[in-house]
């Protein structure tokens, strides 16, 4: 199941790398660092942060040449049809879920301890997006208050999945469990706009 939910992720990934670029004329070569950031980001992080080097991606040609694909894809559609405005946070929902529940599998893999298993799983999701939204120049999806329950679904997600495999689950179940409550919850929250309080301090008298 993992390599599968690689490609997935991946894939989908870059697809929002692309979608990201929308309206800043960004050249073909940008769209693809773009995409290329947005797809092994988050997964470049974790492997670094465990010392499972080198990185997923750079172990064979079949992730870079899927991500690849799925930006060169986006792009020739892109400039031909005119895509919904909704589609970055939707894409972006379903990348999120996949790349949460790879970080958590690979620190339940290496039998990290359960805490350290769900943040691996949270920057694995997250990561890969705040460096594309970093790189175009836009404050991270993960930080605006208008961006609904995007971590606190990633940290939902793999906290049931840690959990599930703590009582017994087969983790390609567990799996499954925690990245539907991922998505659930990112769509959930796009669609009835629910967020979590903002810090704001009352003004002084």
């Amino acid at each position: 199941m993992q390599p599968l939910l690689d490609h997935v992720g991946v894939f989908v990934a870059a697809i929002t790398g692309v979608l990201a670029a929308r309206g800043k004329r960004v050249d073909l070569f940008g769209i693809l660092v773009l995409a290329l950031v947005t797809a092994f980001g988050g997964g470049s992080v974790r492997d670094v942060l465990v010392g499972d080097t080198p990185v997923v991606w750079l172990r064979g040609p079949w992730l870079l040449l899927n991500a690849t694909v799925a930006a060169l894809l986006t792009f020739l559609v892109g400039r031909e049809c005119a895509l919904p405005r909704g589609a970055l946070v939707v894409a972006d929902a379903f990348a999120l879920a996949a790349f949460t529940m790879m970080g958590t599998q690979k620190g339940l893999g290496l039998k990290f301890s359960a805490p350290v298993a769900v943040l691996l799983g949270v920057v694995t999701g997250v990561a890969g997006g705040i460096l594309r939204d970093v790189l175009t120049g836009e404050v991270p999806l993960v930080f605006r208050p208008e961006i609904r329950l995007y971590a606190t679904a990633a940290l939902a997600g793999s906290t049931l999945c840690v959990t599930l495999c703590t009582v017994g689950t087969a983790l390609p179940m567990a799996a499954l469990a925690g990245g539907g409550l991922v998505l659930s919850l990112r769509l959930a929250g796009i669609y009835w706009k629910i967020s979590l309080p903002v810090f704001e301090t009352k003004k002084a008298v």
